[in-house]
């Protein structure tokens, strides 16, 4: 078995970021040029799209390009020789870790909560349902959810590093940009998984509020991914205009 590490999706992506920051210079996409599309530099590649995406929210973060919701990512200014990608912790990667540090942090709170604890968590999930109604889509009340959670393992350490985890969402400008495209396309955190945590730590059962909680930031995932999909975006484009196309047929 060979001792080389294989490579990451993290590596991946920084890559492809180097790839297209090379393209970039040679004059191949002057500025205002359309990227290929996601699907093509998969393709291309031979990468999955979520580390497309990655590599686009990279240059995008250095100003290098301008993704446009439903069109693409567009060359906003050509790298000079000093450009080179800084690659900070990417939003899939912060949530991936999340997944996994939460996931056993509830487990080990389903044991350790009080019930005085467990009351400000449902407190906490009756908070993000109303904050889903305001139009600034502030999630104060999702973040003090999870470091509730954590603070009542009772292990410092724990919550020390889910804390961290939470700023970095928005100290990394990789992880910052990709919620912010989030909260732009209106997604926003799900109360029901969160009632769906809180109901196995009332029950202090670990094995399922580490399920819970696991399929809770699966779905974050999911929804990060959503956020950047260009193809949803012209499924839905093609569904209106076609809508539209019946109901001009049937008013002709």
């Amino acid at each position: 078995m060979s001792d080389v590490p294989a490579k990451t999706q993290d590596r991946l992506y920084q890559d492809l970021a180097r790839n297209l920051l090379e393209e970039l210079a040679s004059g191949r996409y002057p500025v205002g040029a359309r990227l290929p599309a996601e699907r093509e530099l998969a393709i291309s590649y031979a990468v999955s799209r979520p580390t497309v995406r990655e590599a686009i929210i990279a240059l995008e973060v250095q100003g290098l390009v301008e993704v446009k919701v439903g069109s693409g990512a567009y060359v906003r200014r050509l790298p000079g020789k000093g450009d080179l990608p800084g690659f900070n912790i990417t939003a899939f990667e912060l949530t991936e870790a999340r997944l996994l540090f939460e996931g056993e942090a509830a487990a080990l709170a389903a044991t350790q909560a009080t019930d005085e604890e467990l009351a400000q968590i449902e407190g906490l999930v009756d908070a993000i349902a109303r904050e889903n109604l305001q139009a600034d889509g502030a999630e104060r009340s999702d973040r003090e959810f999870h470091l509730t959670i954590a603070r009542a393992t009772r292990n410092t350490a724990i919550f020390d590093a889910i804390e961290h985890l939470w700023d970095l969402r928005s100290t990394s400008p990789e992880a910052a940009l990709l919620h912010e495209k989030a909260r732009t396309a209106n997604i926003k955190p799900v109360v029901d998984e969160h009632r769906a945590v809180l109901t196995a730590l009332r029950a202090r059962d670990p094995n399922a509020a580490r399920a819970a909680m696991r399929a809770h930031l699966a779905q974050v995932i999911d929804s990060l991914l959503f956020a950047t999909e260009e193809r949803a975006i012209e499924d839905a484009r093609r569904t209106a205009r076609a809508k539209r196309a019946r109901y001009t047929q049937a008013t002709s």
